[in-house]
């Protein structure tokens, strides 16, 4: 049954709908909704994309649609994916021009390319804290189709995915991310401009993809030499990649006596090629 909101503010506009109201929808815990408030925020996201390149923007978790209505003011074709029905519901009723856009779908385990076939497209969001490392991961599986991707997290993950080696909350995102995209950290935003207010403070960020889309080693093995490393990040090299089981000259190269932290996308990739020809 469609749910009947109250509608404040007075009369809905045809192409986008009001600037939602706090307490419209209810946010859910388990989904790990806060909802924006702050339209002057909104639209700064909205800001972060070039909507160059590529024909339509997908919006992950949009809500009640804050964010949406900057993004349907832009030139651009705007898709909304949502999981939570109540959000679904409000959208149907207060975004007549989303009409076939909205989509209730799960991101993580939805196939995408139904709706966009094999067109570029950007996405966007204020990103449930709860998945938004799986989110990113989903990006760089699609990464052929994603040239740009902006959007708000917990401040400590956008911020681990823009740092540089040598830091210790340089990890996987952080390496993983930049080998296919330009990682960039914009601005901070506090607890008190959501519904309910999150104990952490968010930050917004942008990834343009590269130009080179391959890397010059095998990309299965880069992903896997990664992770393996920081998932003992205290040891060296020569420690926690044991696994691979090298030959005892290749781990005296000067390489394996570092630690995960220490090394570049550059390094990780230089140190994947070391592997390569030795990995089962």
């Amino acid at each position: 049954m469609k749910k009947n909101y109250k509608k404040k503010g007075g009369k809905h506009q045809t192409s986008a709908a009001h600037a939602p109201q706090e307490g419209d929808v209810r946010a859910k815990k388990h989904l790990g909704q806060h909802f924006l408030t702050d339209e002057s925020v909104a639209e700064r996201i909205a800001d972060t994309l070039s909507y160059k390149g590529y024909p339509h923007v997908l919006e992950i978790g949009p809500g009640m649609g804050v964010l949406t209505i900057y993004l349907l003011r832009k030139e651009t074709d705007v898709h909304v994916i949502e999981i939570d029905t109540e959000s679904v519901a409000y959208l149907h009723e207060h975004y007549p021009a989303l009409e076939g856009k909205i989509h209730e779908k799960d991101f993580l385990r939805y196939d995408i390319s139904e709706v966009f076939k094999q067109d570029q497209f950007a996405i966007i969001g204020n990103f449930p804290y709860n998945i938004s490392s799986q989110i990113v991961f989903k990006m760089l599986e699609l990464r052929e189709y994603i040239p740009e991707f902006s959007g708000m997290f917990q401040m400590e993950v956008a911020k681990r995915i823009c740092e540089k080696e040598g830091s210790k909350t340089y990890g996987i995102l952080s390496v993983l991310v930049q080998a296919f995209y330009e990682a960039e950290y914009l601005f901070t935003v506090p607890p008190s401009v959501f519904n309910p207010p999150p104990k952490v403070d968010s930050g917004v960020l942008r990834l343009t993809r590269k130009e080179e889309l391959s890397l010059p080693c095998d990309e299965k093995l880069f992903f896997r030499v990664v992770k393996t490393a920081f998932n003992q990040r205290r040891k060296t090299l020569r420690n926690s990649l044991k696994i691979f089981d090298l030959p005892e000259n290749i781990k005296e190269d000067s390489i394996f006596g570092l630690r995960p932290e220490q090394l570049s996308t550059a390094r990780f990739i230089e140190l994947t090629l070391k592997i390569q020809p030795h990995a089962i």
